[in-house]
Order: structure tokens, then sequence, then C-alpha cells
């Protein structure tokens, strides 16, 4: 390919990207904190229950293998 083209390319890819982000419609700052803060609270939950079911299977399993 010839330098002009791949040039050409470039500028066509990053000006549909431009278009593209033009498109999106950002959230505003209270549904941001919202969406952010219910992320956050269901991430640590599942935390949570996830190393409780470890321990009780660790514990299971070391009260079986005695």
């Amino acid at each position: 390919m010839s330098e002009k083209t791949e040039k050409a390319q470039k500028k066509s890819w990053f000006k549909g990207l431009n278009t593209e982000f033009k498109k999106v419609v950002w959230p505003d700052k209270n549904t941001l904190v919202k969406q952010t803060t219910a992320v956050v609270s269901v991430s640590i939950l599942l935390g949570a229950l996830i190393t409780v079911i470890d321990a009780i299977l660790k514990y299971g399993i070391d009260f079986l293998v005695r």
C-alpha cells in the first residue's frame, strides 16, 4: 500500500471513531454515583459470600481428611 492510502485510512478511522463517540450518551453525575455504588456494593457482597463458602468447604474437607 502506498503511504497516502495508509494515511487516508488512518484519518478515516479516527474520523469514524470521533463520530461514534459523539453518539455516546454519557450519564450524569447522580446516575454515575448510584451505579458505581451499586457495583461496589455487589462486588463486596459477592466477595464476602465467596469467602464464607470457601471457608466452609475448607473446614468440611479438612474434617473429612482427618
